[in-house]
C-alpha cells in the first residue's frame, strides 16, 4: 500500500490516479471541506481515506503494510499570510513523516518547490550542499518552509536517520487538470481559458523589465502527468539515488508561448492584452525560471516532457472543454 498525502490535491490526485491505474493500492490523506475536491478523487478507488489530524498515528498502526508515503500535502498558497500555521504543516508534519518512514524502512517522496529557489540568483540547480542551499533567498514563506525542510531532510540523512531510499521534489509552473480548487493559485493556463471563454481575450501582465517585452516573461511550465511519471520513476530509484530533484521541462517558455497555446486549443485567434503588473507583486516579480534536469536525467530519468503546446491542447480540449473535466 501506499500512502499519498495531499491526495485529492491538484498534483497529489494525479499521482493517486496513476497509482491506481497501475494497480497500487492507494490510502488518501487530504481534507476536502464544503467544495468539489472530493470529485479530484470520485473516479480513483482508493482504500482509505486518512484525515490529516489522525496521519501519524495512522502510519504508525498501519506502518507494516505501508511500501511508500508519497507526502504533497502542504499549504501551497504563495499568498498565505500565516506563518505558524505554514510551518506546522509544512516543515514539522514532515518532519514527522520523514521519521515515520525512517522507522518503518519505507520510501519517502516529498513536495519541495521552485519557489525555494526565490528570484533565482544561483541559478535553479537541484544542488544539494550545503553552500548552495544556504545562499537561495526564497520570496515568500512558503518557499521559504520547503527550503527549511530540504535543508533537515538533508542533515537527518547525513546523520543517517533516513528511509531506505527519499527525495524531495522541486516542482516548477505544474498545470493540468483537478486544479479547479486552488482559486487565485490555479495555473495560468486555466485562468487564460476561462478568461477567453468568457469574454474571448486573454489578459497578460505587462513587462516592466527592459530585456523582456510585455508577455516574454519566462516560466518552465510542466504538464502535471509528467510529474506522476516523475514519482513513478522515484518509486522504482535506486536507494543511493536520494535526494533533492527538480521536476520541470528544462525549456522556459513565454507567457504569450502560453496564451496562444491556449487560444490554438479553442480554435480561436489569438485576442491578448497587456495590464500593469499588480504593485503588490511588482518588486518581486519573476522574469526567468527554468530547471535544470541535468540531475534527474543523470540519474537515469528519462521520459520526455509533454510539450507546452502539446500539454495545453491536451488539456484544453480533453478536460476543460467537456462536461467532465477531472483525471
Amino acid at each position: 500500500m501506499i500512502l499519498v498525502t495531499g491526495a485529492a490535491g491538484f498534483i497529489g490526485s494525479v499521482i493517486t490516479a496513476r497509482l491506481i491505474g497501475q494497480g497500487h493500492q492507494v490510502a488518501a490523506c487530504d481534507r476536502f471541506e464544503t467544495g468539489q475536491k472530493w470529485r479530484n478523487l470520485a473516479k480513483h478507488p482508493v482504500v482509505d481515506i486518512v484525515a490529516p489530524q489522525s496521519l501519524c498515528d495512522w502510519v504508525k498502526a498501519n506502518g507494516q503494510d505501508i511500501e511508500a508515503i508519497v507526502h504533497m500535502g502542504a499549504i501551497s498558497a504563495t499568498t498565505e499570510t500565516d506563518v505558524d500555521l505554514i510551518v506546522e504543516t509544512n516543515f514539522r508534519l514532515s518532519r514527522d513523516l520523514w521519521r515515520l518512514a525512517a522507522e518503518y524502512g519505507v520510501r519517502f517522496i516529498y513536495a519541495s518547490s521552485a519557489a525555494t529557489y526565490g528570484a533565482g540568483e544561483q541559478g535553479f540547480r537541484d544542488d544539494q550542499s550545503a553552500d548552495y542551499l544556504a545562499g537561495l533567498r526564497p520570496l515568500n514563506a512558503y518557499g521559504w518552509s520547503k527550503a527549511l525542510f530540504d535543508v533537515a531532510a538533508i542533515r537527518m540523512a547525513q546523520q543517517d536517520a533516513a528511509p531506505p531510499f527519499w527525495a524531495g521534489l522541486k516542482f516548477f509552473n505544474v498545470y493540468g487538470p483537478n486544479e479547479y480548487h486552488k482559486g487565485g493559485q490555479r495555473s495560468v493556463v486555466h485562468q487564460i481559458y476561462e478568461q477567453v471563454r468568457d469574454t474571448g481575450r486573454a489578459r497578460l501582465f505587462q513587462s516592466h523589465h527592459p530585456d523582456y517585452e510585455d508577455g516574454g516573461q519566462l516560466r518552465d511550465f510542466v504538464w502535471v502527468e509528467d510529474c506522476a511519471a516523475m514519482v513513478d520513476w522515484l518509486l522504482e530509484a535506486e536507494p543511493g539515488q536520494s535526494g533533492l530533484y527538480n521536476c520541470g521541462t528544462g525549456k522556459a517558455r513565454s507567457f504569450l508561448d502560453l496564451a496562444r497555446a491556449v487560444f490554438a486549443a479553442m480554435d480561436r485567434e489569438p485576442d491578448i492584452h497587456f495590464v500593469p503588473t499588480p504593485d503588490a507583486i511588482r518588486r518581486h516579480y519573476q522574469y526567468f525560471t527554468e530547471a535544470d534536469m541535468a540531475k534527474a536525467r543523470a540519474a537515469g530519468f528519462a521520459q520526455n516532457p509533454v510539450s507546452l503546446e502539446d500539454g495545453v491542447a491536451r488539456y484544453v480540449r480533453e478536460f476543460l472543454l467537456t462536461d467532465d473535466p477531472y483525471r
